[in-house]
């Protein structure tokens, strides 16, 4: 028998009165936070930060819980899976929701359609560094060097399907230049065999990069922002060394499984914000060579869509595919 209209009213209002009465209840119990990366490198320390701060100012314990593998996809698809119910967060990053539609055929989760976005966090600093063994001293010196040893000069990437992996595939296209990808697990192996000569050159965070070209250990060449970088203003970028258009970002944001409710969202958003403007918080991101953006979740999910459109423009044109 079909329901009266004054009765599916009745029920819109009570699942609503629900619906709010949870967001308000809402946390009861500890909330993860699931990191799809190793633990130690650039997007642990900034998963790690913001679970404290989120813990300090909801009064429940953000646990972290890394779940690496796959570029980042093995704990986004953990997260898309999660019940929707406020005590699941992702901390996702532009491998895992602008890169990866993009690269695997399959991807396990839709990286529009399995989540919602919680806030936009802040932009990473990519340095192109290589070892100093290697004869380069600026980009165009390096690209003339690669073009007269096709295939011979490796890098180095964190990962499959990592930002530092399709940073370099945008590099060889537009620099119509030929090397040889050796992905590692992490920031911190590959940077190792970087410092050893193992890989010549590689695409990387500040974070990772910097004290080792401070100790002279390795040699920057430049950034991947659109414009010099206030980590390392001396730094050109690589657009302005030969390959005019180049910009590649590694940024990091909040997720959370699709339906979860708009209120918790909200909270969330709202006390990042409040968290972001913090002076020790600022300090620390900046210290790990990002730039801090924040703002609301519709912003965030544009930046995102636009993110994702052009990353796939540039697996396309680089022809890039998972090793």
């Amino acid at each position: 028998m079909p329901l009266s209209r004054r009765t599916l009213v009745a029920v819109a209002v009570l699942a609503l009165a629900t619906g709010s009465a949870f967001a308000q209840a809402w946390p009861a119990k500890p909330i993860r936070l699931v990191v799809p990366f190793p633990a130690g490198g650039s997007t642990d320390i900034v998963g790690r930060l913001v679970a404290d701060k989120l813990a300090q100012s909801l009064g429940q314990a953000v646990v972290v819980d890394n779940r690496a593998g796959a570029g980042g996809t093995s704990g986004s698809d953990v997260a898309a899976k999660a019940p929707p119910d406020g005590y699941t967060l992702l901390l996702g990053t532009s491998s895992t929701h602008a890169i990866a539609p993009a690269l695997y055929p399959k991807l396990p989760y839709d990286a529009t359609r399995d989540f919602v976005p919680v806030s936009l966090l802040g932009t990473a600093t990519i340095l192109m560094v290589v070892h100093p063994s290697v004869p380069a001293k600026s980009v165009a010196e390096f690209i003339a060097l690669a073009k007269a040893r096709p295939g011979q000069l490796m890098f180095g990437s964190t990962g499959n399907g990592s930002v530092s992996h399709l940073t370099a595939e945008y590099f060889k296209s537009l620099a119509g230049v030929d090397l040889q990808h050796v992905p590692y697990k992490g920031d911190s192996p590959m940077t190792l065999d970087l410092v050893a000569g193992r890989v010549q050159v590689a695409f990387g965070t500040a974070v990772a990069f910097l004290p080792y070209v401070q100790a002279g250990k390795l040699h920057a060449l430049a950034v991947t922002d659109a414009k010099a970088s206030p980590v390392a203003p001396q730094l050109p970028t690589v657009a302005a060394s030969g390959l005019p258009g180049f910009e590649a970002l590694q940024w990091f944001g909040l997720l959370a499984p699709a339906g979860t409710p708009r209120e918790i969202v909200a909270r969330v958003n709202a006390e990042v914000t409040k968290a972001l403007q913090l002076p020790e918080v600022q300090e620390k991101l900046q210290g790990l060579g990002m730039q801090i953006v924040g703002g609301t979740p519709e912003q965030f999910g544009a930046f995102q869509r636009a993110e994702a459109g052009k990353w796939a423009r540039i697996v396309k044109d680089s022809g890039a595919k998972v090793d």
